[in-house]
């Protein structure tokens, strides 16, 4: 049960996702529903296939349910126009994906900058790098940085448009224990201290033990919602 001084910043409602694949109908998601609370840090775990990057799609609004909602701040997202949700990804999600997405011809500075230029409310490209401790990696290009650095440079593009939301797609997946960690840390420190809120959607059940709710997906259900009452620290985890 949610605290009665927690605001709901995003709520999904009953949502399934049901794609036509010939013949048959593959249920991606079946009925989810789960609130996001303004500030938490949000894990969601499950295995490869069990509808967590689909309901990772819907919460940032790159998709519509079959059916049911998601509403943002009491607007229903599934009914939104085109342009709605454009403004939508574009002011109010960041996002964070495994493999990086940077532009591989811009700097880590520039990748940043061409990601603000259409928000009305952005933060300081340099300053969202200082923000991830990489000013003085800012004139280099992707390829000149390690894969943590590319991942820290996808945080500060999405810090850049100053976003309410954070969603980070499997963000440690294509990095050792170590950067791992620093990752981790990276974002916890950007919910405590910048009160963003994160959603972080993982098949690795050692990293859900940091987050302060944990969600379990599998075969396109939400099967379980729980407060974690001793996040473990990111120093600890291991796998």
């Amino acid at each position: 049960m949610n605290d009665s001084n927690d605001r709901i910043l995003l709520s999904v409602k009953d949502a399934e996702k049901v794609y036509r694949m010939g013949m048959v109908d593959v249920h991606a998601l079946r009925r989810a529903s789960i609130d996001i609370l303004e500030g938490e840090f949000l894990i969601i775990v499950g295995p490869s296939g069990s509808g967590k990057s689909t309901l990772l799609n819907l919460i940032g609004g790159m998709d519509r349910p079959t059916s049911g909602s998601v509403f943002f701040l009491g607007k229903d997202l599934a009914r939104a126009s085109d342009r709605e949700l454009t403004l939508y990804r574009r002011n109010e999600v960041g996002f964070i994906f495994q493999f990086y997405n940077l532009i591989p011809t811009l700097t880590a500075l520039e990748n940043v900058q061409v990601a603000v230029e259409l928000v009305r409310d952005h933060i300081n490209p340099l300053e969202a790098i200082r923000m991830v401790g990489l000013e003085n990696r800012a004139d280099h290009f992707p390829s000149q940085l390690s894969g943590g650095e590319q991942q820290r440079v996808s945080i500060a593009r999405a810090l850049g448009s100053n976003p309410r939301l954070l969603l980070c797609d499997e963000p440690t997946g294509a990095l050792d224990l170590q950067t791992s960690r620093q990752i981790l840390g990276l974002l916890l420190k950007l919910n405590r201290d910048m009160k963003k809120t994160i959603v972080l959607i993982t098949h690795n059940s050692a990293i859900a033990g940091i987050g302060r709710r944990i969600a379990h997906i599998r075969d396109g259900s939400l099967h379980s919602v729980h407060f974690n009452e001793n996040p473990a620290p990111v120093e600890e985890i291991s796998w």
